[in-house]
């Protein structure tokens, strides 16, 4: 092979050029092994020319990994193209230690190591094989793998979003039930849905039931209806947004807002971060605005005695309780609106459409206790149905008490009876099995009885309470369980519905849907209306009422108790008449309203009122 002739700068740098080759491969060598490479030029045989090796050196020091990591790259790359130019490559000596290298190698060409001679007193060499491709988890919640944090940072709508919302609450939620807070709850809902997009069908079902029962807040003036209207505003909203169908799904629906909320937290801050400092010019115009404000509002205020009413009525009595519930009010108005857009761009990935792991439970093993239930509500239902038949005569020849007493003393038992059934009939319903046909017979016989002996058990508890107010009248408690006691009967129709085909995925869903709604539906029929239109309606047929209790109603209960006559009229309504909670606009409510304008009409005189019931009713 003829070497061409270079200059001494050229060959300076391309000797120095091959050693640097040399190293890398050195190096690579020593973190991969040898690899057997096809015979050298031709006529060699496999062997390097004695004339190409000038010296052999011992094996340098390894440098620092980082800098091998790059190198072991860079000798990859250089092999693949000697691959494929066909470079000639050489072959040590046999007996060559496998550390040492060649050096000194003329132009053109790199002599490589192959690998040596298998040696009785080794085994076979092992090369370094590809492992398994390791992808770093995720960052998120340790216990919920399924909910990973949105890769980019919060977008400016998200703030837009928390800050409208936050501010609506704060300044238009009063302390007690008004129109405000059906105003901040629109507010609310529109900046989110500004944020989400159109909604579907179903998130716009949840986002109106929301919205309905903040209602209330301005429909009805009972202060105990608000609360719940609240909770219940929250749970819809909440499913609205983060969804659910099986019972793990909707646990988390019914918490989504409030994690993510918590969960927004770093996100907007990481989007806070991005855009910089906001500066001070911001603050600047909002303060010189506050300042015009000031002194024009003053001005026209001073102007027109009306017009200054009016500015009034807009600016709340501050001190500082009210800035601090319109501070919390703010603050969870905006976490919430926060989670909602978390829960849109970083949505949670629960597989509810997976199949359940097949139940362990033998029909051996649940076949005894759920047939001595059977056996047991049978029996019960059977001297029911002798009670219903038999009437108060019956009871009174049998029980020793008065049939009112009778129907009091056990609807609270049935009721809970009825409420723990529905657990065993979830319970055993999973984890029983279902692969055969005569396991799936025996499923459907034995809760499928259950659930029908419930069914009519709930029936003998509303029977019950309907004997109840016939003998002392409704109260808004006994309405609000005998509503609970309906929904219950819905709810065992809909597991004997799911219990025929044994895929009930539509079931847990089915449930929460039905109880809102039934919810809605009795704060939308106003019970303290309700309860004292019939307990007048029952005084004008039996001259018995409890004053005593109706007193205790709010406004909602005005329209009903103004038919009743002096003195009752006066006992009933005694402490509605000089009761005034409203502060500002935000606190008006149309039932107090209406019932301001029904007692302004309607003669009262004072008198000493005395209750027709005495002792535990």
């Amino acid at each position: 092979m003829t070497d061409t002739p270079d200059t001494p700068d050229s060959a300076e740098s391309s000797s120095s050029d091959e050693g640097a080759v040399a190293r890398r491969r050195y190096r690579h060598f020593r973190k991969v092994g040898y690899r057997p490479v096809a015979g050298g030029p031709a006529g060699s045989g496999g062997s390097p020319d004695p004339d190409e090796v000038d010296e052999v050196e011992e094996p340098a020091e390894e440098t620092d990994s980082a800098e091998e990591a790059v190198e072991e790259t860079d000798s990859a790359e250089s092999a693949v193209e000697e691959a494929e130019a066909g470079s000639r490559r050489g072959t040590p000596e046999p007996g060559t230690p496998a550390s040492q290298r060649t050096q000194g190698v003329r132009q053109g060409q790199v002599a490589t190591a192959t690998l040596p001679p298998p040696s009785p007193w080794q085994g076979p060499a092992r090369y370094p094989t590809a492992g398994p491709a390791v992808v770093p988890a995720a960052p998120g919640v340790p216990f919920m793998p399924w909910w990973t944090p949105p890769v980019d940072p919060a977008p400016a709508k998200v703030m837009v979003v928390g800050l409208v919302a936050g501010l609506a609450a704060a300044f238009l939620a009063p302390p007690n039930n008004g129109i405000g807070w059906f105003l901040a709850g629109l507010f609310g809902v529109g900046a989110v849905l500004y944020y989400a997009g159109k909604p579907t069908v179903e998130r716009a079902l949840w986002l109106a039931g929301a919205l309905a029962f903040l209602a209330m807040g301005f429909l009805r003036a009972a202060e105990w209806i608000f609360p719940l209207c609240v909770m219940a505003s929250f749970l819809c909203g909440s499913i609205a947004m983060a969804g659910g169908k099986t019972v793990r799904g909707l646990i988390f629906g019914a918490l989504g807002v409030g994690l993510g909320g918590l969960r927004s937290i770093p996100w907007v801050a990481k989007g806070l971060s991005r855009r910089g400092p906001i500066g001070i010019r911001p603050f600047i115009s909002v303060g010189v605005a506050l300042v015009l404000l000031l002194i024009f509002g003053s001005l026209l205020a001073g102007a027109d005695q009306a017009f200054g009413k009016f500015l009034e009525g807009l600016v709340p009595d501050l001190d500082v309780g009210v800035y601090v519930r319109m501070g919390f009010f703010g603050v969870v108005a905006a976490l919430g609106a926060l989670g909602a857009c978390y829960l849109v761009a970083a949505p949670p990935r629960i597989n509810e459409d997976a199949e359940a792991k097949p139940g362990a439970l033998r029909v051996k093993d649940y076949a005894l206790p759920v047939g001595v239930l059977v056996v047991l509500f049978a029996g019960f239902v059977g001297t029911q149905l002798a009670v219903l038949f038999g009437g108060e005569k019956y009871v009174m020849e049998t029980a020793g008490v008065t049939f009112a007493e009778y129907a009091r003393s056990g609807f609270w038992q049935l009721l809970w009876v009825a409420i723990l059934t529905l657990g065993v009939i979830a319970g055993v319903g999973h984890f029983a099995a279902k692969k055969t046909k005569q396991e799936q017979l025996w499923l459907r016989v034995l809760l499928g009885s259950l659930a029908v002996l419930t069914l009519v058990i709930v029936a003998s508890a509303l029977s019950r309470m309907w004997f109840y107010q016939q003998a002392y009248g409704w109260t808004v408690l006994r309405l609000l369980v005998s509503s609970c006691e309906v929904w219950l009967a819905v709810v065992y129709l809909m597991v004997i519905a799911g219990g025929i085909s044994l895929r009930a995925n539509w079931l847990p869903k089915a449930i929460i849907g039905t109880g809102t709604a039934f919810l809605l539906a009795v704060m939308v029929m106003n019970p303290e209306r309700v309860v004292a239109d019939y307990n007048v309606s029952r005084f004008e047929a039996t001259q018995k009422i409890d004053t005593g209790y109706l007193s205790t109603l709010t406004e909602d209960a005005v329209p009903a108790l103004v038919r009743l006559p002096e003195p009752q009229r006066f006992c009933a309504l005694k402490w509605v008449r000089d009761r005034n909670v409203e502060q500002d606009w935000r606190d008006f409510n149309l039932a107090r309203h209406n019932a301001k304008k029904s007692l302004e009409s309607v003669p009262v005189t004072e008198t000493t009122c005395e209750s027709g019931y005495w002792g535990d009713r």
